[in-house]
C-alpha cells in the first residue's frame, strides 16, 4: 500500500499511528482510482501492509467511516464510501443548539452563510431557468399558498422549492451545502425567540422568487432572496 515503507517502521505514538493509518487508506483509494462502492483490502491485508495491529486499524477505520470515506459492511467487507457532509451538519447543529441558550450568534452565522450562498447563485439560477421549465417551481409555490390559506405548515414544500432551484445546476456540492444549512436551521427554528413569521409571508417570499425567475431578472431574484432571509432573521432580531 502506498505511504508505508520507512514511515511505517518509525516509532509512532497512538495519535500519530491513527493519523498514519487514515492517511495510508486515503492514499490507497486515490492511488488506485477507487470510487464509491469499490472494495478495499481485507482487515488482515491492511494489518500486514501497514504493519499495524487490529485495534488501532479498527479505530482508524471507524474514524474514516464517520466522515463517509469508507463504508464497513459487516460480514461482507470494507468499501469506498460516499463522502457527504454529515460531520459538518452534526457540528453545525450542535453549535447552533448551544447558542440557543446565549446570544444566538451561531444561528445568525449559519443563516448569513446560507444567505451569501443563495444570493450568490442568483445569476446562475436565473440563467438556467431562462430556457427552463418553471412548472415544478410553480406547482410547489401553489401548494405553499394553498396550505398558507389554511394555516398549515409547509416545510416539505419549502425544501422542495430550494432543491428544485439548485439541482438543475448540476453541482452536487451546492445542493449538499444548501441542504445542510436548511436542515440545521429547521431544527432550531421552532425554538427561536420572537414572533414566528406568518405562513402567508413565507409563501409570498417564494412567489416573489418565482416571479423574478419568470421575468429573467437576476437582480430582482437576488433582492427577493435577500428579503426572504431578512424576514427569517426578523424572528430573533426584533
Amino acid at each position: 500500500m502506498t505511504g508505508t515503507g520507512s514511515t511505517a517502521r518509525r516509532p509512532r505514538t497512538a495519535a500519530t499511528n491513527q493519523e498514519f493509518i487514515r492517511d495510508a487508506v486515503k492514499a490507497y483509494i486515490l492511488d488506485h482510482n477507487l470510487v464509491s462502492g469499490d472494495p478495499l483490502p481485507t482487515e488482515q491485508e491492511l494489518m500486514t501492509q501497514l504493519e499495524v495491529g487490529r485495534h488501532p486499524l479498527r479505530e482508524a477505520m471507524k474514524a474514516l467511516q464517520a466522515v463517509g470515506i469508507i463504508e464497513i459492511r459487516h460480514g461482507y467487507g470494507t468499501y469506498v464510501g460516499t463522502v457527504g457532509l454529515k460531520s459538518l451538519e452534526d457540528g453545525l447543529a450542535f453549535r447552533m443548539s448551544q447558542s440557543m441558550a446565549g446570544d444566538l450568534r451561531e444561528v445568525r452565522d449559519v443563516l448569513a452563510v446560507r444567505q451569501a450562498l443563495e444570493i450568490g447563485l442568483a445569476d446562475d439560477v436565473v440563467a438556467h431557468f431562462a430556457d427552463g421549465d418553471l412548472g415544478e417551481l410553480t406547482e410547489i409555490v401553489e401548494r405553499m399558498e394553498a396550505k398558507a390559506r389554511r394555516g398549515v405548515p409547509f416545510a416539505e414544500e419549502d425544501w422542495e422549492f430550494h432543491r428544485a432551484l439548485y439541482q438543475p445546476l448540476g453541482n452536487a456540492l451546492i445542493l449538499d451545502l444548501v441542504s445542510v444549512f436548511w436542515r440545521t436551521f429547521a431544527d432550531v427554528n421552532a425554538r427561536l425567540p420572537g414572533d414566528q413569521y406568518t405562513k402567508k409571508e413565507a409563501a409570498r417570499w417564494h412567489r416573489d422568487l418565482l416571479n423574478a425567475l419568470a421575468a429573467g431578472d437576476a437582480e430582482r431574484f437576488a433582492a427577493a432572496m435577500k428579503d426572504h432571509f431578512v424576514g427569517i432573521r426578523a424572528r430573533f432580531e426584533r
